[in-house]
């Protein structure tokens, strides 16, 4: 859309300057947004340098394509504001050379020699907007308000999707006084941007709570859950902070990491202890500063985005260990979440029963299983070593197959069933969990990517356990 604004100056840098310490009715955005600026003159230049600087993380200028490739290959920008008549090649031709890029930016035109024609072009080139020199400041940085909106909802609805497809509820379920105490925790605690760290068995529904956190948080952004434990270790770094091209073999273009994409709302660190060493270190460095830096750049970005880490293992055994830093732990654990393990809260599980009840039978388009007083009895005693995902699995299967939950059992390994064995009372929690673990291995026949399953763990952890256990290489 061409806008034509009337400004008696023939000189738009001149007229628009005094304008720049003019409080301007924009909306407030997330400051990890990045701007580069193409134009040949060098006032127009430094009048958009001066009024963005103060809104974005990172704006950069140039006056000609080739300087702008040049900062490209170096950093990804969300925005590019350009002129289209520059010297050598127009706009609109580098726009259309942009097109195969692995990560797209948002761009306005600017121009002072439009017509029709040359609108057309611009919008088929996949311009976000289109501003007529000379321009009003408010007007641009309504044009920049609306290309940050646009690229923020595409985050959100992105995020929208996934959690649609994941099946996810927002709703944690669970009356007993354990869970109380930590629903109440939990309303205390997310109003503020304090970093959380989330403790618990897996199963237990740390991510609920961290999506529980962000929902009564007001953060306007999005919610980005992150597996460290399912990313290699040597891509952690550039899955969460980003990478330019050419920082390493493979990366052929610019590209936003995980915090960036976070920006506004919150980041979601699983298994935070499995992140290595070298890592943790930036991490750290990353919860000091507020800044991020992307594989490959050497300049840093601001941020604003809240983190929330959660572990199945005991941190503190691991910091003294030496497997995690004694610094980056005291940093995480400001404020700790609990949650317990589901053999601990009985009483939820006849709740948890039929709340899965309901939605897996609306989910697979079957009837509902009805449930006797003495199956939901076999229930609450059973010791649920995969804690709310292995109840989930497992009504999942007894409606698909039409089976009571008898029946289900009597096709598990007796030894998943005894989960109470009766340790003696001088054993340590480790030589407890051993013993478990590879009696469940045992009894799925040394299958253990189905004994990872029953206990609701994923194969790795259970390979470095065992590796721990035993010092030398798990099974293939």
């Amino acid at each position: 859309m061409i806008e034509s604004i009337s400004i008696e100056s023939k000189c738009p840098e001149a007229d628009n300057m005094s304008q720049i310490e003019k409080p301007l009715k924009s909306k407030p955005m997330p400051s990890a947004v990045s701007v580069l600026i193409v134009d040949d003159e060098p006032g127009m230049r430094s009048f958009l340098n001066k009024a963005l600087a103060k809104k974005f993380a990172l704006v950069e200028t140039a006056a000609s394509i080739e300087e702008a490739e040049q900062l490209r290959s170096r950093c990804h920008f969300d925005l590019l504001i350009v002129d289209i008549r520059l010297p050598g090649r127009s706009g609109i031709e580098w726009r259309e050379a942009l097109d195969d890029q692995e990560r797209r930016s948002d761009i306005i035109f600017m121009t002072g020699y439009a017509d029709m024609e040359v609108a057309i072009q611009a919008l088929r080139a996949g311009a976000s907007d289109f501003i007529m020199k000379p321009f009003h400041l408010e007007q641009m940085m309504k044009a920049v308000d609306r290309c940050i909106e646009r690229r923020l909802l595409k985050r959100e609805n992105l995020m929208l999707r996934r959690e649609v497809s994941s099946g996810y509820s927002s709703t944690i379920i669970g009356n007993s006084d354990a869970m109380m105490e930590v629903k109440l925790v939990i309303e205390r605690v997310a109003p503020t941007n304090a970093v959380v760290l989330i403790e618990g068995e897996s199963g237990t529904g740390k991510e609920l709570v961290a999506r529980q956190l962000h929902l009564l948080s007001g953060r306007q952004g999005p919610f980005v859950p992150v597996n460290c434990g399912a990313i290699a270790p040597e891509l952690l770094e550039s899955e969460l902070f980003g990478h330019t091209a050419g920082s390493f073999t493979g990366a052929k273009g610019n590209r936003e990491g995980l915090f960036s994409f976070a920006s506004g709302g919150t980041i979601f660190l699983d298994e935070i202890g499995e992140m290595p060493l070298k890592m943790q270190t930036a991490l750290l460095r990353v919860l000091e500063q507020k800044a991020i830096r992307p594989v490959g750049s050497e300049k840093e970005v601001n941020i604003d985005v809240r983190v929330i880490a959660a572990t199945n293992r005991k941190l503190a055994e691991e910091v003294e260990a030496g497997h995690f830093r004694r610094d980056l732990f005291y940093r995480l654990n400001v404020l700790d979440i609990v949650i317990p393990p589901l053999r601990e809260r009985p009483d939820d599980v006849v709740e948890l029963t039929h709340h899965f009840t309901r939605q897996l039978a609306a989910e697979l388009g079957v009837k509902e299983v009805v449930w006797s007083h003495e199956d939901l009895l076999k229930l609450q005693q059973h010791q649920w070593p995969g804690n709310i995902r292995e109840l989930r699995n497992m009504i999942e299967r007894c409606i698909l197959l039409g089976k009571p939950p008898a029946e289900y059992w009597k096709e598990q390994p007796k030894a998943e069933l005894n989960a109470q064995p009766g340790y003696p009372h001088d054993w340590a929690l480790k030589d407890v969990e051993k013993d478990h673990v590879t009696a469940v291995v045992d009894s799925h026949g040394g299958n253990k990517s189905a004994a990872a399953r029953v206990l609701g763990v994923s194969r790795k952890t259970l390979d470095r356990k065992y590796k721990e256990w035993f010092d030398c290489e798990s099974e293939v």
